[in-house]
């Protein structure tokens, strides 16, 4: 399909967007601007292909520009732009509550709306400290999270999270009590492993440690990515995430995980909890609910949590938490049309299958100058670069510049390339992004 070129911003007109992880200077000085989006690829103002190698934020799983999405959206927008969700309803927010019920892990058939992955986990927070109060202990209000680990940007989500960056200024405001499990990525036993890494299962025992510090009475949820992707992709070892459910199971923590990231076919399963055969008591959602159409997050519950809420008069509102945007009906409906052509497609289990050629695709960077890691499971793959002595990330993002300019979009995070590709990606597809990356950083000292 021709691109038709699109007036680009001037650059006084750059100045008043406030960019979001951003080092805005250095974007303003050098605009990477996208204008327009279909199928596996972005097109630049000037009408130049970009293919898109992380599904936007790995969030566009059925790829750009769906028809059925668009449509489903303006349908609504004609019908109801708008319905409150408190004490009142609309038809399709139960409708596509049921149609993520039957998506989940057995069990988790509660739903509670978001509008993304940060809400999304804030809510899990407040639901599991809600749920031990309900159930007689409410002295149950510490967190275990773990380091590396990212659940968004909210209070919750920061004071829970293990990146240094996005906490190193807010310290003073996060939540008191929080602690933090080792992370599980080791490049000296793990280095180019394939898919699981093998070695770490016992780093999930530091849980009993930190139980043994603080008390289980204390304790209200742990809560990890199963796969965690704002770190640069760490993988949990065979093993790690079944040990953490015990260990939860045995002092009577909950267990939440955070599949902003994984949810939605990503790993080759709706779930990672489904592909790794552990179920949560909460599981976070957002990204490709809506396949990024339209920002919308979803908590999945296990029904015994609901169930020991719904106490008390019928008549009180029995947890005081929601957003106004909870359930929007344009939402609904995008996520509605999601979910069918995920459904129609197979899209929720291609991963798998496309797998074992994504390992291989990625893991021949192996053996390039400044490879020391390649990470892969799923669609997600990960190649860590050697940082440049005194300038840590700067050899990934020239990396990430360059393979823009040669058109293919991937992410950059610290000295982490990563790739999440949209789960209708071909095989040329597959064999583009790796070569062009190949190509850079040989070519990048």
């Amino acid at each position: 399909m021709n691109a038709q070129p699109i007036p680009a911003p001037a650059p006084a007109e750059l100045d008043a967007f406030w960019m979001p992880f951003t080092a805005n200077r250095q974007f303003k000085a050098n605009p990477r601007l996208l204008a327009r989006a279909e199928g596996m690829y972005y097109w630049t103002p000037d009408g130049r292909e970009v293919l898109d190698g992380v599904s936007g934020l790995w969030c566009v799983n059925a790829g750009h520009g769906r028809r059925e999405i668009t449509d489903a959206v303006a349908k609504q927008l004609s019908t109801m732009e708008f319905a409150p969700t408190f004490q009142m309803g609309h038809p399709i927010a139960f409708e596509l509550a049921n149609r993520l019920a039957e998506l989940a892990p057995p069990g988790m058939d509660r739903i509670f709306f978001t509008n993304s992955g940060s809400e999304s986990v804030d809510t899990a927070l407040k639901i599991a400290i809600a749920y031990h109060r309900a159930q007689g202990a409410g002295q149950r209000t510490r967190f275990i999270g773990r380091e590396k680990g990212y659940h968004g940007v909210g209070f919750g989500g920061i004071s829970v999270g293990g990146m240094v960056n996005n906490r190193k200024i807010y310290g003073s405001s996060m939540l008191p009590g929080v602690d933090h499990l080792a992370h599980t990525l080791d490049i000296e036993h793990n280095a180019f492993s394939r898919g699981l890494p093998r070695w770490g299962m016992h780093l999930a025992n530091e849980l009993e440690r930190l139980i043994a510090l603080h008390d289980a009475s204390t304790i209200a949820a742990v809560i990890v990515e199963p796969l965690s992707g704002s770190a640069g992709v760490v993988l949990p070892p065979v093993g790690y995430l079944k040990r953490l459910r015990e260990i939860c199971d045995k002092h009577d923590i909950l267990l939440i995980f955070d599949e902003v990231i994984t949810g939605f076919g990503r790993v080759g399963k709706p779930f990672a909890s489904q592909a790794f055969d552990v179920t949560p008591d909460l599981m976070t959602t957002a990204k490709g609910l809506t396949n990024g159409a339209i920002p919308m997050g979803a908590v999945f519950s296990q029904r015994k949590i609901y169930d020991a809420l719904m106490q008390g008069p019928e008549n009180a509102i029995e947890l005081f938490h929601g957003y106004t945007y909870s359930a929007h009906p344009v939402a609904c409906a995008a996520a509605l049309a999601t979910l069918d052509i995920y459904a129609k497609e197979g899209l929720l289990t291609r991963a798998a299958a496309l797998g074992p050629q994504w390992e291989d695709a990625v893991h021949s960077l192996r053996g390039i100058p400044h490879v020391i890691d390649v990470r892969n499971y799923g669609l997600i793959g990960a190649v860590e670069l050697e940082p440049r002595a005194g300038k840590p990330g700067a050899r990934a993002y020239d990396v990430f510049v360059k393979c823009f300019e040669r058109g293919v979009m991937v992410r950059q995070t610290g000295d982490v390339i990563a790739m999440s590709p949209p789960l209708i990606i071909e095989t040329a597809q597959m064999t583009r992004i790796v070569e062009t990356l190949a190509e850079v950083i040989r070519e990048t000292a």
